[in-house]
């Protein structure tokens, strides 16, 4: 049985000590100009220290035009690399692998956070995303490539591309979404094509150093999975990726579409994927959950809450493989002196019962 507390290597990059992660989490701590603030550089090396041995800073943006989130961390100018540099630096320090999650919201880039209308594959009437051109997709390829070298120039150990969660890559590879007629529509390789076009320039530009993941999402937003496993496949075929990352919401989940089995996270796991490693987030809220996944066939544990509640976790684990993440709710104190900065807590109340008083 895998224990947790194994170290990972990569086919690219330096190997994690263990295969615990912090999950990319959105947070709302930055500036409002994309750069890094002090709660964000706190809660970050706070979970870097407490033993993670993978830690991913929350969506940042590649482009002001695809901007998700009011306080987001960026990586789409130069003038962001201060705050970048520093932040990678308080994550190497104690021995965690850093990764730069890049990320553009596409349709749902609040017009309020941007300078003109959403982007998107298509004309979208639901949010008032116009279709991008052939030239500004080529542009989102370059937008991509631009972050993970300025992610790598300040020092991190790799990149995440977010290509889950109905966000820009998601809203190409999905049918429902992406009508297309050119290069980037169509069948399921044209509307993965963007996907692959970053991997590619992002490899070519930041050469074999550069750790390379990618997070999918293995069903919904218009997509079925059938054509998620394809998509999961070629990551594996082309050489260049070192790590998937399924965001599950719940790692335990059966598929929805019929047919398919019992388990979500098995139908991926047990896919031949040589030396490509899996990640899974969703529900891991104590030590015996996160066995469970690694016994289902994944090779890192993606912990969301309990890394939340606890920057420790891993130093918990590692003292008691039960050890499980603060009941709720969590006493604001609590929160703070867990590293969850003013803007964070605020978010996380909309999260039902999870913050106190």
């Amino acid at each position: 049985m895998t224990s947790p507390l194994e170290s990972l290597t990569f086919r690219h990059g330096p190997q994690s000590a263990n295969r615990l992660m912090l999950a990319p989490l959105t947070n709302l701590q930055s500036h409002d100009d994309g750069s890094c603030s002090t709660d964000e550089l706190r809660w970050l090396t706070m979970r870097a220290q407490g033993g993670f041995g993978i830690v991913s800073t929350c969506a940042a943006h590649v482009d002001p035009g695809g901007k998700g989130f009011p306080g987001q961390l960026g990586c789409f100018d130069d003038r962001l690399l201060p705050g970048l540099t520093e932040l990678a630096a308080g994550l190497s320090g104690p021995g965690a692998v850093g990764l730069v999650q890049l990320h553009h919201a596409g349709r749902r880039s609040p017009t309020e956070l941007i300078d003109g209308q959403p982007v998107a594959p298509s004309d979208d009437p639901e949010t008032g995303a116009r279709a991008l051109t052939t030239a500004e997709v080529e542009g989102v390829v370059e937008a991509f490539a631009a972050g993970a070298v300025r992610a790598q120039q300040a020092g991190f150990a790799g990149v995440e591309l977010h290509a889950a969660h109905d966000y820009l890559i998601c809203e190409f590879l999905s049918a429902e979404l992406n009508t297309r007629t050119d290069a980037y529509g169509g069948s399921p390789e044209n509307r993965a094509r963007l996907l692959f076009e970053i991997i590619a320039e992002v490899r070519r530009r930041c050469g074999e150093d550069l750790l390379l993941a990618v997070r999918l999402s293995p069903e919904g937003f218009g997509q079925r999975t059938g054509d998620v496993i394809e998509v999961f496949d070629h990551l594996v075929d082309c050489g260049e990726v070192d790590l998937i990352d399924l965001s599950l919401w719940d790692s335990f989940k059966a598929p929805l579409e019929d047919g398919l089995g019992d388990s979500l996270l098995g139908l991926f796991a047990e896919r031949p994927r040589g030396e490509v490693r899996l990640a899974a987030a969703g529900h891991l809220r104590d030590g015996a959950t996160v066995a469970a996944v690694l016994e289902a066939g994944a090779d890192i544990a993606a912990l969301g809450r309990f890394g939340i509640t606890n920057h420790d976790a891993p130093r918990l684990i590692e003292a008691d493989p039960t050890a499980a993440m603060r009941e709720y709710p969590v006493p604001r104190d609590v929160l703070d002196a867990e590293g969850v900065g003013p803007a964070f807590i605020e978010y996380l109340t909309s999260w039902p019962g999870f913050v106190g008083d």
